[in-house]
């Protein structure tokens, strides 16, 4: 008897200690119990003791708070304990024991088997009553355990929140840079370099009129929107050539009769007829 009653004692201090823990905290003082005039509404208040989530939950705490082995549970003093905690939940709302008193009735079950003689080995298979508990149990906790694995992994909206800047609409304004005197001359002497590459010692002298390479110009651009300007230029003419046309350049720019347009600073030239 000496062991059953020292189980008895260490589930009275564990029953002792969990009626003595606070049920609420009110202005920083710990409540134990609940006031006899205090009024509750129907469904406004739900109290749970350890927040069980169910039967097995509660059996569960019951087993790990005293380092019992889910494979030899102590029917008796876990029924017991079972029990006390079934009559502090009656008392704070009757209808949520419900489920809690089938599992108290297969404990009393597990309990009176447990207690009955022993059939002879030759009659009946000696199965151990509490097999179909330990199995329901260990199904469980690995299913309780597995749900907080998840639970611990990091979530959105509650450890990470997306970052989502706002960006303003912005037009962005390209403009033109004004073709001047200096870019003209640049081209102008690079294409004078690539006309010496191809000069030759043959002397010849052909009447140019700037007039005329004023028409061949106009002829030249008026079928097609945008040509580059060195493209203006033949190298078979020699320097000569290559002065006349942009000399003829030159006046249909004075008389507004070409327009000379570039996208950037030291992006290539290009000529198109006026509007």
């Amino acid at each position: 008897m000496a062991p059953d009653s020292s189980a008895e004692t260490a589930s009275d201090i564990a029953l002792r200690g969990a009626r003595d823990a606070p049920i609420a905290m009110v202005r920083g003082q710990p409540v134990t119990a609940v006031p006899a005039d205090l009024y509750i509404p129907p469904d406004a208040l739900e109290v749970f003791l350890e927040a069980f989530e169910g039967p097995l939950d509660l059996l569960l705490y019951l087993i790990k708070r005293q380092n019992l082995n889910i494979l030899d549970i102590p029917i008796a003093p876990i029924t017991e304990q079972y029990m006390r905690y079934i009559d502090l939940m009656v008392v704070v709302k009757l209808e949520l024991a419900a489920e809690y008193l089938v599992m108290a009735a297969v404990l009393a079950e597990i309990k009176s088997r447990m207690l009955l003689p022993k059939p002879a080995p030759n009659e009946e298979e000696n199965a151990d009553p509490r097999a179909d508990l330990m199995r329901r149990l260990q199904e469980y906790e690995r299913y309780k355990r597995a749900a907080e694995d998840l639970d611990a992994l990091p979530r959105l909206e509650r450890d990470l929140h997306l970052v989502s800047p706002e960006i303003a609409d912005r037009q962005t304004l390209r403009r033109t840079p004004a073709v001047g005197l200096d870019t003209l001359r640049r081209v102008f002497f690079e294409v004078l370099a690539r006309a010496q590459l191809f000069s030759h010692h043959h002397v010849q002298r052909e009447p140019l009129s700037v007039r005329e390479r004023m028409v061949i110009v106009l002829d030249r651009l008026a079928g097609c929107e945008f040509m580059e300007f060195t493209l203006l230029f033949s190298r078979a003419e020699g320097r000569r050539g290559a002065v006349v046309t942009f000399l003829a350049i030159l006046e249909l720019m004075k008389e507004s009769l070409i327009d000379i347009v570039q996208s950037e600073p030291l992006a290539p030239v290009y000529v198109k007829a006026a509007a």
